[in-house]
């Protein structure tokens, strides 16, 4: 097999790479042998440069978006579709300029869509998890910005991992695309937005132009509110310039009704106790608890992509933690073993990072794991496709005219990957992070395993649970070795990031296969997107998160990126390092309730009859409610409140533009945020 494809030219070319007749719902439902003589497109162009190309591009700026909002709100969003719509776009684009001749044929656009999805989904997850997290492990009251781990280390362990998990995908899609035939209902719905924008071309275009109109609007946000171009001062203690943006992040909208409400309404809501927060005993206001208005648009575009459920339990959440639980904690103190009085457990603006986060982050890892283990059937599934393939499952390739081995990606690249990539992770487990040799083996064996249920689950569901599954291996080190909070975090990384990259590439390699096209050109471009997302990831990441200061906020200064996935993976690594009892105890009373609240909400979603259920609080909207800063909630909620009224004004219409408008907003505010954020770490600072 040559390694780049010419792209076709002569018109002849041109028509022998158009659109599969046969419509990608129809190819659902294709057996193994059916699809090898109707669906497969044999040897026309997929993987040519100008594809690989157009997804390197896209790629590195779409997993710039992914890890800006990721430190944001703790969701990677994907990126598939945006790739689509983006792609196709950008080279009828170049066509009308003449700067490109013949146009992207719907298999290069499909390899150029696996490029941008693996730089833009597979390999940015620890950057915002488990990385970040060791980083708030490190601070301290005389180093409050944190050691970071070295660029030269993380680059090589982000590369290793996506490779990891693009390898462990390979002995699993002929079981799981071409025979089970599970939907991937991403992949799907990628393959199906693909057949349709080849033909009603022009509804791509207008799609495309909404798009890239919202995103140049959303770019001007963090111009006003985040590059600090205006001096204010000199710091007394560092003497640099103390520099302020042209427009605040947040404004105090709510603080007229404390000022409304009676006194003693306002000191029993907000003020228990004697603990105050201004000199001379003023009172608290809401805004002392981080209850603002967020002036960007990013978080409202999300919410409009993650929905109004879990956004509207988000807004109950932190609302129950500034109102109901945080003056509790303003006023609990505690004499440790040593017979050290603590002081209050918490205070108003950071509520959400030192009580929060012992309620919400425990609720989000139990409801995670009920609802993991509640798909028992699909473990079990999985599991049982370890064993010997029977023979009547190869049977009906028997005959073909085409060979599965011939079309497949062969098992010899299955074990050099796996060589590759597990000696890589290995030896940078031990040498950068402590992790003993046969323990570095033991996690790569249980990601495997537990990346066969994460394929299955998103197979199913469109679900990946990397989230849970990195908390199986985390409890699992916890006890293995129980003080070292590295060895944690980054065995538990190694689960996590491999089963989202094979999701990822299952994802893609089901919109492939629907349209025809050839998974080993695919593995290759989604290769080659591994590169790309590294490169962007780790810039990404060092421009935005210079220090943990910007993860954990100052005293005057909220964090600009609150990064709620870290903070629930360091909260599991604390618990084993120090042992609940060296906690403080409404932190202990917090996990306690977490976990029960959790479990109970959980079962609540999975059992309780269909027309009640959109009623259950949702624990993972309340959970990270808490593990938030309240104005990131608020916004996203108001988003998702905005798409439900468009979709009840006019269905058409939001089912046609509102994701299109969603990712343009999302992407043009986090791209030129990370320009933002260089220009104030490197220049202005």
């Amino acid at each position: 097999m040559s390694f780049f494809q010419k792209p076709p030219v002569t018109p002849e070319e041109i028509e022998a790479s158009k659109p599969l007749e046969i419509p990608p719902e129809t190819v659902l439902g294709f057996d193994e042998a059916e699809w090898y003589a109707r669906a497969y497109r044999h040897d026309s162009p997929q993987l040519t440069f100008r594809a690989v190309a157009m997804g390197t591009v896209l790629g590195f700026f779409l997993s710039f978006t992914n890890v800006y909002i990721g430190l944001k709100t703790g969701w990677f969003l994907g990126v598939g579709l945006t790739a689509c719509i983006l792609s196709y776009a950008i080279w009828n684009g170049l066509l009308s300029a003449g700067l490109a001749k013949t146009p992207l044929s719907i298999l290069e656009t499909t390899c150029a869509v696996s490029t941008a999805s693996s730089a833009g989904y597979a390999t940015g997850n620890m950057v915002i998890s488990s990385i970040p997290a060791m980083l708030l492990l490190t601070v301290t009251e005389a180093n409050p910005g944190g050691t970071h781990i070295r660029w030269q280390v993380l680059a090589p362990w982000i590369f290793f991992l996506a490779a990891l998990g693009v390898t462990l995908a390979i002995p699993m899609k002929r079981s799981m695309i071409n025979r089970e035939k599970l939907k991937f209902p991403s992949g799907t719905a990628a393959a199906v937005t693909l057949q349709s924008l080849y033909s009603r071309g022009n509804e791509a275009l207008v799609k495309a132009r909404v798009l890239f109109g919202t995103a140049m609007v959303s770019a001007f946000v963090p111009l006003l509110k985040e590059l600090e171009i205006r001096k204010v001062g000199i710091d007394p203690k560092t003497g640099k310039a103390l520099r302020e943006a042209l427009v605040p992040g947040q404004s105090n909208v709510f603080d007229w009704i404390t000022n409304v409400l009676p006194d003693s309404w306002t000191h029993r809501m907000l003020n228990a106790g004697p603990a105050k927060l201004h000199p001379g005993g003023a009172p608290f206001h809401l805004s002392d608890y981080q209850l603002k208005l967020d002036h960007g648009l990013a978080l409202l575009f999300a919410g409009v992509i993650i929905g109004l459920r879990i956004t509207g339990w988000m807004v109950v959440g932190g609302l129950i933690l500034a109102i109901f639980i945080d003056p509790i904690a303003l006023d609990w103190q505690w004499t440790n073993a040593a017979g050290v009085t603590v002081g209050a457990a918490s205070k108003p603006a950071s509520a959400w990072k030192e009580i929060g986060i012992w309620i919400g982050a425990p609720m989000l890892v139990a409801s995670g794991l009920v609802s993991f283990a509640a798909q028992w059937r699909t473990i079990v599934r999985a599991l049982a496709s370890l064993g010997p393939t029977k023979r009547n499952a190869s049977a009906a390739t028997e005959g073909a005219a085409i060979s599965p081995d011939q079309v497949e990606v062969p098992g010899s690249w299955f074990i050099a990957g796996m060589i590759f990539s597990g000696i890589g992770i290995v030896v940078i487990a031990w040498l950068a992070f402590d992790i003993p040799v046969h323990l570095g083996i033991l996690a790569i064996a249980m990601t495997f395993v537990l990346s066969l249920v994460a394929c299955r689950a998103t197979g199913e569901s469109d679900i990946t649970p990397g989230g849970p599954l990195g908390k199986i291996v985390q409890l699992t080190y916890g006890v293995l070795m129980p003080q070292s909070t590295t060895a944690n975090l980054q065995t538990a990384a190694i689960t996590s990031g491999a089963s989202l990259a094979s999701a990822d590439l299952l994802n893609d390699l089901k919109s492939g296969y629907l349209l025809g096209a050839s998974p080993r050109r695919q593995f290759l471009a989604q290769a080659f997107g591994i590169l790309t997302g590294t490169v962007a990831t780790v810039l990404c990441y060092f421009i935005l998160v210079p220090d943990a200061t910007v993860l954990t906020g100052t005293d005057t200064k909220p964090p600009a990126f609150p990064a709620p996935s870290a903070q629930q993976w360091k909260a599991v690594a604390e618990v084993f390092k120090y042992g609940l009892g060296n906690l403080h105890p409404m932190a202990q009373a917090g996990i306690k309730w977490g976990i029960a609240i959790g479990v109970i909400l959980a079962l609540a979603e999975l059992y309780a009859p269909k027309q009640y259920k959109k009623w259950i609080p949702s624990p993972t909207g309340i959970g990270l409610g808490m593990v938030l800063p309240f104005f990131y909630p608020l916004a996203m909620f108001l988003g998702a409140l905005f798409a439900a009224v468009a979709e009840r004004v006019n269905k058409t219409w939001a089912e046609r533009y509102l994701i299109a408008i969603a990712a343009g907003g999302v992407a043009g505010e986090s791209i030129i945020g990370v320009i933002v954020q260089a220009l104030n770490n490197f220049v202005l600072n």
